[in-house]
């Protein structure tokens, strides 16, 4: 016969009890032993696997009180979601989703971009992991009066600044602009491209190429002349921005830019 053992823990020694929450895929957690915070994408017997921003995966035991949910410990436990593999659908950025996420109070940080063309890009693309993140992006119309714009803003290790640049290239007036900036706590970066237009990769808008325009002439409206567009800009920004829906649609130069940024002004 089973012997009963009785519990003699005084109650006010019993830690507190926590819920129990299915380890639905795409919930995102953090395991507090380590850090590692990421979205569930696999649950097994006995153990669940994360998956953070960068892509990097951690398997961790399903242990009583074994992570953090919105700074509060949980206990994970397999759902029938979890039992067969399932990878949580992604931002346009690439990012893992945080299904119904609410937005983040705004960082003391900013990104600052220079117009509001690249704001509105930026926005379309990562706009779901800025929100997450409570990052800001705000544009400058022109970065001729950065360095005063900097000072002004004073940025500090609880308030990075990020400022994302057009043409940044050797020898540009943008590049003796961007190293006048000194800030420790502030991170100027540049894509080569005249205009974030360029950015956009021409397969998108199905054409062969961004055509080149000689100097002296204004860049967008000689290029919506070359293409046979009409040659209105902010049409041709609409007609541009509607035919990108993802990071793919994008030139690598310009998704390094942007999430060096967003770790500047995020990763402590």
């Amino acid at each position: 016969m089973r012997q009963y053992s009785p519990d003699l823990t005084p109650p006010w020694k019993k830690p507190a009890p926590v819920p129990e929450v299915p380890a639905d895929p795409g919930l995102v957690v953090e395991e507090p032993a380590t850090g590692f915070c990421g979205a569930v994408i696999r649950c097994e017997a006995g153990t669940v696997t994360l998956e953070d921003r960068f892509g990097k995966h951690r398997v961790f035991p399903l242990e009583p009180r074994g992570f953090l949910l919105e700074g509060r410990p949980v206990t994970l436990v397999r759902s029938a979601a979890g039992r067969a593999p399932a990878r949580p659908t992604r931002t346009a950025s690439g990012s893992l989703a945080v299904p119904e996420a609410r937005a983040r109070v705004a960082r003391a940080g900013r990104i600052y971009v220079e117009g509001r063309h690249d704001a509105e890009l930026v926005e379309k693309v990562w706009g779901d992991d800025l929100r997450v993140e409570g990052v800001v992006v705000e544009y400058l119309s022109g970065i001729d009066d950065l360095p005063a714009v900097v000072e002004e803003f004073a940025p500090g290790p609880d308030a990075r600044l990020g400022v994302l640049v057009d043409h940044l290239v050797p020898g540009s007036k943008e590049s003796r602009i961007a190293e006048s900036v000194t800030s420790a706590h502030a991170l100027v970066v540049g894509h080569p491209f005249i205009d974030v237009w360029e950015a956009v990769k021409p397969a998108a808008l199905g054409i062969g190429g961004w055509p080149r325009v000689p100097r002296g002439e204004d860049w967008k409206t000689g290029v919506c002349r070359r293409l046979g567009w009409e040659e209105n800009t902010g049409a041709a920004w609409q007609r541009i921005l509607s035919a990108v829906h993802s990071y793919k649609d994008l030139e690598p130069a310009l998704l390094g830019c942007v999430e060096r940024l967003i770790d500047h002004v995020t990763v402590p």
